[in-house]
């Protein structure tokens, strides 16, 4: 990083994003004693203007903000800190220090798709995903076929609940496919980005 502390008067303001869902969380100060402990702890700890001080956030309450990667715009003067929370954010109790709720349904898909390709790399006894990896291909596409037929018999003749959970299944058992084939849904919405720009 070529960061000039200098050039801002020592601090340099660090922006907070949830690594999952994306959403800012909050600002704070960082010096370059507070971005070298981020880094060495890999837990956020900014420079306290107030109290004069470096704190790492979560010190006292736990809720600690896991470092997931550290980015510096282009001007040199600003941080990009991506993170995984644990628990809320602000003092108050809010998710994060802007009153916003921090989630985003659609990206739990993301975390699906690692939670499914940790199952791939792990193979733990027990595990339904687990025991789809060993069945093969076949019986997966066979799953997935099997999922998206009971998705349009309910489209047509049954509720909307029946729907949305049918179709929950054919997406894990796509998702699993997928994984097994070393691809994921992330291509697919890369595909479909790309039928959109046409």
């Amino acid at each position: 990083m070529n960061l000039d502390f200098d050039k801002v008067g020592g601090l340099i303001p660090a922006i907070i994003q949830d690594n999952e869902t994306n959403k800012v969380l909050m600002l704070g100060y960082m010096n370059q004693e507070a971005l070298d402990k981020t880094k060495e702890l890999g837990k956020v700890t900014f420079y306290s203007r107030t109290k004069q001080r470096l704190w790492t956030k979560g010190e006292e309450s736990g809720n600690f903000l896991n470092v997931i990667s550290i980015q510096e715009d282009c001007d040199q003067d600003t941080l990009l800190i991506k993170v995984n929370p644990v628990g809320p954010v602000c003092h108050t109790g809010d998710d994060t220090c802007f009153k916003e709720v921090n989630r985003e349904d659609v990206m739990f898909f993301k975390h699906l798709q690692r939670f499914i390709e940790k199952r791939h790399q792990e193979m733990p006894e027990g595990s339904y995903t687990t025991s789809l990896f060993q069945s093969g291909v076949n019986r997966m596409a066979q799953k997935v076929g099997e999922e998206a037929i009971e998705s349009v018999i309910e489209a047509c003749n049954g509720t909307d609940d029946r729907l949305v959970y049918e179709s929950a299944d054919m997406l894990y058992h796509l998702i699993v496919l997928l994984t097994s084939k070393g691809l994921s849904i992330e291509d697919l919405s890369r595909e479909l980005q790309k039928r959109h720009k046409k």
